[in-house]
């Protein structure tokens, strides 16, 4: 029997409710129970120093974070960079480090994985850096990245990443 900790949670930072993004997502970890979160669908408000967030969702997903051993964020590349919807929910994580430490210390260990898409051939140099960091400084473990380009009949035209990603997100 599977628990909410073993079952991957994914969380996708794209505008377009269930648009290239998701659908890919959703094909490269076809017949793998997760839980996805789609950030379209909640209420984020930016990060402020003085943090009266008024009534967002975040804290309900950061815990969710807490529940799932292994974190996947899958976002769409906007102007070489994450996705503006993703960029403020990683811009909360402060919350983490400042007036909810205890939660921000149960992120140790976790495993971060990325999915991200886009019209380029490949992800734009430095992509996974924050990605990376993010895991580093919360001391999980940054495994990895897939990529898909848009413009290419997905995620068929790439079925050796496909297998690499489910071989790895399957070994945690």
């Amino acid at each position: 029997m599977e628990t909410a900790l073993s079952v991957p949670l994914v969380i996708v930072g794209s505008a377009r409710k269930s648009g290239n993004t998701y659908t890919i997502a959703n094909a490269v970890l076809q017949g793998i129970d997760v839980k996805i979160i789609e950030l379209a669908n909640h209420t984020i408000v930016p990060y402020s120093y003085n943090g009266n967030y008024g009534e967002d969702d975040f804290m309900d997903i950061a815990t969710q974070m807490l529940q799932h051993n292994t974190i996947i964020f899958a976002t769409p590349v906007y102007w070489y960079a994450m996705s503006g919807m993703m960029k403020t929910f990683f811009d909360r994580l402060t919350h983490l480090v400042t007036t909810h430490k205890p939660s921000g210390r149960q992120l140790k260990g976790k495993n971060i994985l990325l999915i991200a898409t886009g019209t380029d051939a490949g992800l734009p140099e430095g992509f996974e850096v924050p990605f990376q960091q993010t895991a580093e400084y919360f001391d999980a473990q940054y495994k990895g990245a897939v990529y898909f380009c848009t413009k290419e009949k997905y995620p068929a035209t790439h079925p050796e990443g496909v297998i690499a990603f489910r071989q790895l997100l399957l070994s945690l």
